[in-house]
């Protein structure tokens, strides 16, 4: 008869997930030499597949059962790691600035539907305050990291425009004619104090008489 169970050995591994934050192994991922003197049967595991909540370490039973039914068992560890990235996407927006030539922006705004297969833990951005001086487009960096620390960046527009009008104050004045029954005035003798946020241009400065 034989009565003597299979000598088992292991080996310790470590497993990516994929994209789909799934991973799988067979036996003979963990097997190291196992072997019995009239032959190994079948090898098996109790666990042959793995998801972002299996991130760490793992203990995995490993059976053998040598050609005449003698059964015997370990464990090993199977450390499940997650490299992959967020998927990053963004979108281009155009913010006007407020009517203290001032605009705010947050890593939402830009964000269009990224995401990471075990989760995104954050989102960040480099650029989130914005005045007259960033008129035009601006280049924002976003950034997204996920759950095990992997991070992922890309590039937006953010379009900077200044929608709101001259804050126009005036006084009456009164001037009187010359010899030749004449008077004239410029834009200045009338004007009071008219402001903008981001600046009122002199020379754009007008009389309709």
């Amino acid at each position: 008869i034989d009565s003597i169970a299979p000598n088992i050995s292991l080996q310790a591994i470590t497993v990516a997930l994929d994209s789909f934050g799934a991973a799988s192994i067979i036996a003979t991922d963990l097997d190291n030499g196992t072997w019995d003197s009239c032959g190994i049967a079948t090898t098996t595991i109790d666990i042959d597949t793995f998801n972002c909540g299996n991130v760490g370490p793992n203990t995995v039973w490993f059976f053998a059962t040598d050609v005449n039914g003698n059964i015997d068992s370990a464990f090993t560890t199977v450390t499940i790691v997650d490299t992959i990235a967020p998927n990053v996407i963004v979108q281009n927006i155009t913010v006007a600035l407020d009517s203290f030539g001032t605009a705010s922006i947050t890593a939402a705004d830009i964000n269009n539907g990224t995401w990471d297969s075990c989760g995104v833990a954050s989102i960040t951005i480099d650029s989130s305050n914005f005045d007259c001086g960033n008129i035009g487009s601006n280049n924002v960096w976003f950034y997204a990291t996920d759950v095990n620390g992997n991070i992922d960046s890309a590039i937006a527009v953010v379009t900077i425009t200044d929608t709101i009008a001259p804050t126009i104050l005036t006084q009456n004045i009164t001037i009187a004619l010359d010899s030749f029954g004449d008077a004239s005035i410029t834009v200045f003798d009338v004007n009071n104090g008219t402001w903008d946020s981001c600046g009122v241009v002199s020379t754009a400065l007008s009389l309709d008489t």
